[in-house]
């Protein structure tokens, strides 16, 4: 522990690492965000918490066990010509989820249901929920500890950076799920985000892997887009108040 703390190649590790963990934890939060926006705001805020933890829990887990974790990469069939292993097979089902749950989110947000039936059924609605979390956490989780192993040799590395991402992730959490409970209009940016990281999932299970640094320019730059339109319109909303 005293060699890593002043290995400057220790040092060098972790802040690449953890820069790297921060950026694959933006799709756990903006899946978040818009899973916990259709029940009320008191359930939202507890489900918000338990998905952030329950990303800290599976990812030190998997970590603990690296064998086994990287056993998922090995081949466990093959299909004309390709193999799939336990990891690619996540991943597709994984991305087929977010591509589903997406497509079902934009469907309700065109066809104006504004989600009464998701508040009235109280605690099955927020349980609902915590499933949907789990399985979601489960799978980023995954691909940002294959990451982690790809990227560090030293465990104590691993878990320093997995445990400060997920920090930051619940830090940033709480301003991203408001923002996009007060804008509905990012809500549909978000839900055609989550559309474009199910694609790339999918993807990554068949060996086709899309550059990561394409996906989150595209989201970034239609972040900023949305920024500066949801700053026009409150301007706009300041100038036609009637002056006292």
């Amino acid at each position: 522990m005293m060699h890593l703390l002043t290995s400057p190649e220790a040092w060098a590790a972790l802040l690449t690492l953890t820069a790297l963990e921060i950026v694959l934890g933006i799709d756990n939060v903006i899946f978040l965000s818009v899973i916990v926006s259709r029940i009320p705001q008191q359930q939202a805020d507890r489900a918000r918490k338990i998905g952030l933890a329950l990303a800290l829990i599976f990812r030190i887990i998997l970590l603990s066990v690296l064998v086994w974790l990287i056993g998922l990469t090995a081949p466990v069939f093959s299909f004309k010509g390709a193999d799939f292993s336990w990891r690619d097979l996540i991943l597709i089902g994984g991305g087929l989820f977010l591509i589903a749950k997406a497509t079902h989110e934009i469907h309700a947000e065109v066809e104006a249901d504004d989600g009464e039936a998701d508040q009235k059924s109280g605690g099955s609605a927020f349980f609902w929920v915590i499933i949907q979390i789990i399985v979601i956490d489960i799978v980023f989780s995954l691909d940002s500890i294959i990451t982690a192993i790809g990227m560090a040799q030293d465990i104590e590395i691993m878990i320093a950076a997995v445990v400060i991402a997920c920090l930051i992730m619940y830090i940033s959490s709480g301003p991203v799920s408001r923002f996009v409970a007060e804008h509905p209009t990012t809500k549909m940016l978000a839900l055609a985000f989550l559309v474009l990281i199910g694609v790339a999932l999918v993807a990554d299970g068949f060996q086709f892997h899309i550059p990561r640094g394409y996906i989150y320019f595209a989201i970034a730059f239609s972040a900023a887009v949305e920024f500066f339109n949801v700053l026009a319109k409150r301007n706009r909303r300041k100038i036609s108040k009637p002056s006292v």
